[in-house]
């Protein structure tokens, strides 16, 4: 007995300890993580000829929202918003349903050759056909200047679609064989039983898709570079970032912001203006990232 106390008084104690260290740990993984962020936003909100002088770090020192206006105003950036959006909307959906529909195709017993099929979208991410054949093959298609070459050539990904083959193969097969018993198809087995044990997956990719395609430039520079009423928003933030770091650019934006803006204090804000949307959409997802939800569902 008085063994046993010792014994537990020891690991009772190694667990404080560990628990400290594990604290102060994530105390400051937190802070590192997070302070460039907060310096952005407050360089973002301070008037750009005094954040020359340096010295900011969390707080603005002389708050302005002059670096905001001077984004907002920029042509077409209303048009790239919504587009943006659009493509954001519609290209995550379609590309969520065509993968999670190949993925329980493929993660299927019956279905014949999907070892052969699996490694053949395996090597499609290692060897593509290059830029100038692509741009030919869309071009052939009659996806350049079009909305559609956002949305149709992400519509399959190897990778998004493997991760979820993955995740349905760690369904038990009794679920499957059950609904079967009941008279069940394929198509009512996918959406009924397979797809809501989906969730954390189906939205881990989803956030993935929305992220590639909200950041999303340079397929608006080289497929729909002449269109303005299909210009992006990252694209049109890009051009203004890069406008910014010329001298003869530089000095038309302090012109018209009357000195109160530079080139870091607009690259603060355009940076605060792409990353804000999906800061707001991750709290939504951030619940459905958990594993685990078929354990104990089926003994086997």
């Amino acid at each position: 007995m008085k063994k046993y106390r010792e014994r537990k008084r020891k690991t009772s104690i190694w667990d404080r300890v560990f628990v400290v260290c594990n604290t102060i740990f994530m105390i400051a993984f937190v802070i590192i993580t997070l302070y460039p962020v907060l310096n952005t936003l407050a360089i973002s909100f301070n008037d750009g000829t005094d954040a020359l002088r340096g010295g900011i770090y969390l707080i603005p020192r002389k708050f302005t929202l002059k670096n905001y206006v001077t984004v907002l105003q920029k042509n077409n950036l209303i048009t790239g918003a919504y587009i943006t959006v659009a493509r954001t909307v519609i290209g995550t959906f379609l590309s969520l349903v065509v993968n999670a529909i190949l993925a329980f195709i493929v993660s299927r017993k019956r279905f014949l050759f999907k070892k052969q099929l699996s490694l053949f979208w395996v090597i499609t991410m290692y060897v593509n056909g290059g830029m100038i054949p692509t741009f030919l093959l869309y071009k052939g298609l009659g996806l350049t200047n079009s909305f559609w070459v956002y949305v149709i050539p992400g519509m399959v990904s190897a990778f998004n679609m493997l991760v979820i083959r993955t995740y349905m193969n760690g369904i038990p097969d009794s679920l499957e064989e059950s609904a079967q018993l009941d008279g069940a198809g394929y198509t009512t087995i996918f959406a009924k039983i397979i797809s809501p044990l989906c969730k954390p997956v189906y939205a881990t990719v989803a956030l993935f898709v929305a992220v590639g395609q909200w950041n999303s430039w340079f397929d608006a520079m080289l497929y729909n570079r002449m269109s303005d009423n299909l210009t992006t928003l990252q694209y049109e933030l890009m051009k203004l970032l890069s406008s910014v770091t010329n001298q003869g650019t530089s000095a038309e934006v302090m012109k018209n912001a009357a000195g109160a803006v530079t080139p870091a204090s607009v690259r603060a804000a355009a940076t605060i203006l792409t990353m804000l949307p999906i800061v707001c959409l991750y709290p939504f997802l951030q619940r459905y990232f958990v594993t685990g939800l078929t354990i104990g569902g089926v003994k086997e």
